[in-house]
Formats: structure tokens, C-alpha cells, sequence
């Protein structure tokens, strides 16, 4: 049986493919015309954080049967690909740095880190007793590879913390419940995928329902926020919020969310470390693998968190 032929664009993934037995790597450049092998290649491995515009690659390909991902969020893929072609993510590989993130923000924000930065700036020594986070409750909306990462960076801190699914399970309530719960936590962290069912959680009524002086962390996706209804309460000084991702994104010259009051923003940053392309291929080859083997691939996607 001849090698399945694999399109890969980074020679990181190319070197791993070819440890796979059954495969075959096709090196291509996403701003180029696809090389003739994407006639009869069946896998596709789009680029990291590709684009809206990468499902157009898939489109090229007529004997496509798997596009594998290499970051946990599929929004942009799920319903975008032919009938008969499978969508995996790279759920795993990037759960450690983005808990690693969620924990550092919450301590920036609790130990007053941003400003110590602006006073140092200016030149100013601006002594005075800060929060922290031992002792403090965790709200986590999502229950996947990250939040279960979340929780075992935060635990170490004191920090106690209750998930939120989609739907309640042993250790997990349900998402109808999270309005009921909001008020009892001092900080809340979303890391749900883009789903329908989860644009526009974060509006008015879920941040009215945290109490005052808490902090709200979107690890998620930009959309999952209403940007509008974030703004507006942060501008009032209630509650204080971090974000690694925004709605739209990059954010333009301008928008509000830069100078809000309370807010700490980073650039969609999360996964992006020095290991990320070496997990995110080790997740990817195991996922390739159990395809060619004629298996589920573990990380085929699903709607839900």
C-alpha cells in the first residue's frame, strides 16, 4: 500500500512525519500554489493560527480526508470542510503554557504588577500593600485539557477552584448553572472553544452577575466576549479583567479595550512559547497516526467543552 501523502508547511512538522511509517511529507508555502501532490494527498496540517483564508487550502485538495490541526481552536474549520473530511485539533499541546498564563495574569493583576511597571516608568516609588491570590476562588467555564492544567497550576497557590461544562457531570456543573454561581467567586476564567452555543457568553448578564472587585480572564476566543458589554464594565471600575484574545482581532489602532480601566491585555499569546510546535507535532503525529491505521483519530472535534 503506497505512503499516504501528508501536506505539512514548516520543516518542524516535516522532520516529525517522517518518523511516521505509512506517510509521506509534501512540504508547501500557504501564500503559494499548492505542489502538485495536493491532487492525491489526503491530510492536510494547516499553519499554526492559520487564518479564516487556510480553509481555502482544503479546498484545493479533492482527495482530502483529514485536516489536523495544530491548535485546540477549530472555529474557523467546523462546517467549512467537505462532506467525508475529518477535522482534528491539537487539544493538548498548548494546555500547559495557556494555564501557565491564566495563573500569571491572575497574580499581575492581584500583586499590582502593571502598576509597579507604569510607576517604575515614571519614575516613581509607589509603596503600598497589595492583594493576593492565596485564599481565593476560582471560577473555571470550560473543563477541557486547559482547565484541568489550570487547576493543577493554581492549587499549589491556595487557590480553590469549580468547573463549568457544558453539561453537568461527576466534578462539573452544567453551563445553566453559571449564573448562579458567578457571585461566590473572586475570579472568574473562560476557556470554552467558539461554538454557537458559546459567542457572546461573556455578555452583560454574566458580567453583572460577579461580585465587585472581581476578575474576569478570557482565555477563549475574542468572540466569546460581547466586547461592548466588557468596556462598558470595566469602565465603571468594578470588576477588573485580563485578556489574551479580543473581538476583532488584532486589535485595531484606537479601540476602547487599549485604555480601559482595569484591564490587562496580551496578544494572543497564551501558547505562544519555545516548546508549542514540538507538542503541538508530537499531539498531531499520534492523531495522523491512528488515521492511517484506519482508527479514530483521539482528537477529532466535537461541539463541545
Amino acid at each position: 500500500m503506497p505512503d499516504i501523502d501528508v501536506l505539512v508547511c514548516d520543516e518542524e512538522g516535516h522532520a516529525a512525519l517522517e518518523q511516521l511509517p505509512g506517510v509521506r511529507p509534501v512540504h508547501y508555502d500557504p501564500d503559494a500554489p499548492l505542489p502538485p501532490e495536493a491532487a492525491t494527498a489526503e491530510i492536510l496540517i494547516p499553519p499554526f493560527l492559520s487564518p479564516a483564508s487556510g480553509v481555502r487550502l482544503a479546498e484545493q485538495m479533492p482527495e482530502l480526508r483529514l485536516v489536523q490541526l495544530l491548535t485546540a481552536g477549530a472555529e474557523i474549520w467546523v462546517g467549512n470542510l467537505a462532506e467525508g473530511v475529518a477535522l482534528s485539533d491539537c487539544k493538548g499541546a498548548h494546555g500547559g503554557a495557556t494555564a501557565e498564563w491564566i495563573v500569571g495574569v491572575l497574580l499581575a493583576i492581584y500583586r499590582d504588577f502593571p502598576v509597579f511597571q507604569r510607576a517604575q516608568d515614571e519614575g516613581r516609588w509607589d509603596y503600598h500593600r497589595t492583594d493576593e491570590l492565596d485564599g481565593k476562588s476560582v471560577l473555571i467555564v470550560g473543563a477541557g485539557d486547559v482547565a484541568a492544567q489550570t487547576v493543577s497550576r493554581l492549587t499549589p497557590f491556595g487557590v480553590s477552584t469549580t468547573l463549568v461544562g457544558r453539561r453537568a457531570r461527576d466534578g462539573v456543573h452544567g453551563i445553566d448553572e453559571v449564573y448562579d454561581l458567578l457571585p461566590g467567586f473572586d475570579a472568574c476564567v473562560v476557556i470554552v472553544p467558539l461554538t454557537d452555543d458559546t459567542r457572546g457568553l461573556i455578555d452583560a448578564r454574566f458580567l453583572a452577575a460577579m461580585p465587585d472587585g472581581a476578575i474576569l480572564v478570557n482565555a477563549a476566543r475574542g468572540p466569546v466576549a460581547d466586547t461592548d458589554a466588557l468596556v462598558a464594565e470595566l469602565s465603571t471600575g468594578r470588576i477588573r479583567a485580563a485578556v489574551d484574545v479580543t473581538d476583532p482581532e488584532p486589535l485595531p489602532e484606537g479601540h476602547p479595550l487599549w485604555s480601559a480601566p482595569g484591564l490587562l491585555l496580551t496578544p494572543h499569546v497564551g501558547g505562544s512559547v519555545p516548546g508549542a510546535m514540538r507538542r503541538a507535532y508530537g499531539i498531531a503525529v499520534e492523531q495522523i497516526a491512528a488515521f492511517v491505521r484506519g482508527e479514530r483519530p483521539p482528537n477529532l472535534v466535537e461541539n463541545g467543552y
